[in-house]
């Protein structure tokens, strides 16, 4: 006769991810997929041992020096970021290159949401995403670690 074991799985609690760390990346230099998968590592929460898919368990990431961002092979002069105006005949194509002069933030932020998963809990994960194009951010309130990825 065998014995069975009682398992137990402990689950994070809404209740329990009160306390949010903020962290500061650089972007300049690192390839944007790559980058952008790790960012969404953090939004999400996978990097804690808690880890609980249907809670909001992830921590804030803040982004600097947007338009440094690399993209490799030909992305550079292939890649197009397609938006619709609402309007007839209203869809807008803008290359990589133009959006990168335009908003290099936009560039990271876009990759980032298509590497979160598509449901509701989604929108108030990158909620916790800012981008900056630049060296300067204003977030110094909420204490940003630096980390290296």
């Amino acid at each position: 006769m065998s014995k069975k074991k009682n398992t137990t799985v402990l689950l994070t609690k809404e209740e329990a991810v009160s306390v949010r760390k903020w962290f500061l990346l650089d972007a300049s230099g690192k390839t944007l997929g790559r980058f952008a998968t790790e960012v969404a590592k953090i939004l999400r929460g996978k990097h804690k041992p808690g880890f609980t898919p249907y809670v909001d368990c992830g921590d804030g990431v803040v982004i600097i020096n947007a338009e440094k961002i690399v993209v490799t092979g030909a992305k550079d002069a292939q890649k197009i970021y397609r938006y619709h105006t609402g309007a007839m005949s209203g869809m807008r194509e803008v290359p990589y290159r133009t959006m990168l002069d335009r908003k290099p933030d936009y560039i990271i932020w876009h990759a980032v949401k298509g590497m979160m998963p598509k449901t509701r809990l989604t929108e108030a994960q990158m909620k916790k995403l800012r981008v900056y194009a630049g060296d300067k951010h204003d977030m110094k309130a909420q204490a940003p670690i630096p980390a290296n990825i």
